[in-house]
């Protein structure tokens, strides 16, 4: 009957956990975390192999050690306790000891470190590699450009794809229930040839993040200043998910990593459609624009890239990020908007290596006609932002 009870109380409090958990823990979420998984994750390439080798090998030796020293100890309490007529030892030092417990650690250590350094220098081979990718770490976002290899040119933005409905906010509850892929899915997602050698090159452009894909075996961080890189060759086709694994800002968690890893022929398709749509997508920052045509551009470069920080509503976050609602700048002279959205300003990032011409004038006119705001200079062309780059 007690064991019954006890039973009975575990599997309550089983059920409960459960029905706590997030979506993404109790349903498969494709490429990302499995059912209440305990282990790490399939690996798809040689590292992350090697990497759940070198885990299980560790987790042996560690378990090997325990049981050994506990086992000498138990024994030696058991056998040798004052109660049996055992009186403790009055020597002071032993010479064969002192060599043993010197020269047995240090075997185990080299019998430790031999399969890992041998790992750590394949994780840090990026030669003869087949496409190099940089990829760039933002606030919250990450950039992409294929430098090498056929897709060459490529470039993209990817953003978290997970609506605000589902996500809610501080105080504020989602309104929509959350998918299989809650805060692990992007808008923009990489794509890489099945069985191909992918040289990584990470680098930030405001603070430290970390490009992580469990199953590739990769966690390389991405710091403002340096280039650092790594390489996978994923041998499984499949759609596998990461996300940002340094502490980053308020929108940490909101840095996901997809890449879709596909055959040969399906790729070169993806590469031909990325370069036609990057060619429908150019902007002659000679064109111009009405209000209504730039306002429906700025909602959208708005929404993925300034509403994280300063809301939907342009209210901001009091203490941490402006509100562009009744702004004097953004109600002010369009040079001083153009010139803060192009080089930056304290937590703002410089936006001139990310967005257009025609995006930057966009999401202007966009802000300086929204909300309450009604600035005299209500329209900013793409070729007035082109003139200040200058």
């Amino acid at each position: 009957m007690k064991h019954a009870k006890r039973l009975k109380s575990l599997m309550l409090g089983t059920s409960l956990m459960a029905a706590g958990l997030p979506t993404w823990a109790v349903v498969d979420s494709q490429g990302g975390p499995a059912v209440r998984e305990l282990n790490l994750q399939t690996p798809v390439t040689q590292i992350a192999e090697q990497i759940y080798s070198l885990h299980n090998l560790m987790l042996v030796i560690c378990m090997v050690i325990f049981v050994a020293v506990f086992s000498v100890m138990f024994y030696s309490i058991l056998k040798h306790r004052k109660s049996l007529g055992h009186k403790a030892a009055t020597f002071h030092e032993s010479t064969t000891v002192e060599i043993l417990w010197t020269i047995v650690p240090f075997i185990i250590v080299i019998g430790m470190a031999l399969p890992a350094t041998k790992t750590l220098v394949s994780m840090k081979d990026t030669s003869n590699a087949d496409i190099t990718i940089k990829t760039t770490g933002m606030q919250w976002k990450w950039g992409y450009d294929y430098l090498k290899g056929e897709g060459e040119g490529i470039s993209f933005l990817s953003t978290l794809k997970t609506p605000r409905t589902q996500i809610g906010a501080p105080g504020v509850l989602p309104t929509e229930v959350r998918g299989d892929n809650y805060l692990m899915e992007v808008d923009n997602e990489v794509y890489v040839p099945v069985n191909k050698k992918i040289r990584l090159i990470t680098t930030a452009n405001d603070v430290i993040h970390s490009w992580s894909i469990p199953a590739f075996g990769v966690k390389q961080d991405a710091i403002p200043g340096f280039v650092r890189d790594t390489w996978f060759k994923a041998e499984k086709i499949g759609v596998y998910r990461g996300l940002c694994s340094e502490l980053c800002g308020k929108e940490h968690a909101f840095m996901p990593i997809v890449v879709n890893v596909v055959s040969d022929a399906d790729y070169k398709k993806w590469v031909d459609t990325k370069k036609k749509e990057m060619a429908a997508n150019a902007d002659d920052p000679n064109k111009v624009w009405t209000v209504d045509e730039l306002k429906q551009r700025g909602e959208k470069v708005y929404a993925a890239n300034c509403v994280a920080c300063h809301q939907a509503s342009g209210k901001g976050i009091p203490g941490a990020f402006p509100a562009l609602d009744g702004s004097a700048i953004v109600n002010g002279a369009k040079a001083g908007h153009i010139t803060i959205l192009l080089n930056g300003k304290a937590g703002m990032p410089a936006w001139k290596s990310t967005l257009s011409d025609t995006e930057i004038a966009a999401v202007i006119t966009y802000t300086r006609n929204n909300w309450t705001n009604k600035a005299a200079e209500n329209i900013v062309q793409p070729a007035e932002v082109l003139a200040a780059r200058k």
